[in-house]
């Protein structure tokens, strides 16, 4: 039997894994195209052991790929699946270890989350959050701040958070079910900062990561608006992981992107940093 289901992929955040689990291998995609099969070992948990683009499923599933006879059942048993699966699958993850905020002991930034129990143990406790590198996700900085030389406005917000943590950072797990959003930050990460200039720099960088946060489940329509609005100028990134979104609030906005993002890949432009495995090593 295979168990289907989406993971964020943390700590840092980026993106939404989909995984497709039998008792002994699982597929796993950080976009829809390109899946990752990995075995089950014992003594050492999973290990990648093959690639296969979307487009090839189905060569799997009907056996015109080279021979058959050849193939590991494992992978024959998975491309069988999905073959015919519709993505994203549902969000597993209910258990968040979140940092708290020591001015009100609310959640502050999302560390960590996973699917059962038993993970909770195998995570290392530590209260800090990390964002995601300026290497995976550039942010243009400012004339002014190229002049001062400043650091990335990720490394930046990611002292921000380390600062409102606290000396002595706490966190805490939760279990969330689907749709219990009650004093939890609906991106993961607070937006509410007292100091202009902090709240700037946290609002540039859920801009920039828009295109990956819009993989997130059970989002209210005004925020889901509000970060296709800001994914706009990333039209290429959208190309890549649009079939993870779980729904469009704005029809006409995602078809317009769409339209440049596979016009401007029709004429040869590519970009390095979207091949990136990302988060894919945390599972």
């Amino acid at each position: 039997m295979i168990k289907a289901y989406s993971q964020r992929l943390l700590p840092p955040y980026s993106g939404q894994a989909q995984i497709a689990e039998s008792e002994r291998a699982r597929a796993v995609t950080m976009d829809g195209e390109t899946w990752e099969i990995h075995f089950l070992n014992a003594a050492n948990g999973f290990a990648r052991v093959a690639k296969i683009l979307h487009s090839e499923l189905g060569n799997f599933a009907s056996g015109t790929v080279g021979n058959v006879d050849e193939v590991d059942e494992r992978i024959l048993e998975l491309t069988a699946f999905l073959v015919t699966a519709s993505l994203p699958f549902p969000a597993a993850d209910k258990f968040e270890y979140w940092l708290i905020d020591p001015k009100d002991d609310s959640p502050l930034a999302l560390i960590f989350s996973c699917s059962s129990d038993e993970e909770m143990t195998r995570f290392p406790v530590h209260p800090e959050w990390t964002a995601l590198p300026a290497a995976v996700m550039q942010i243009v900085l400012t004339e002014e701040e190229k002049q001062c030389s400043d650091s990335p406005v990720n490394y930046r917000f990611e002292r921000l958070v380390a600062e409102r943590a606290g000396s002595k950072p706490h966190a805490r797990w939760f279990q969330r079910e689907p749709g219990e959003f009650d004093e939890f930050p609906p991106l993961m990460v607070r937006e509410d900062w007292s100091d202009a200039a902090h709240g700037d720099i946290c609002q540039r960088y859920l801009t920039r990561q828009s295109t990956r946060l819009l993989m997130l489940h059970d989002l209210d329509d005004e925020d889901r608006r509000r970060l296709e609005r800001a994914a706009k100028p990333y039209a290429m990134e959208v190309l890549r992981f649009y079939g993870l979104y779980p729904e469009f609030a704005d029809d006409e906005l995602m078809r317009t992107i769409l339209v440049e993002a596979r016009l401007r890949a029709s004429m040869g432009e590519n970009d390095n940093r979207l091949e990136r495995r990302d988060g894919v090593l945390y599972l």
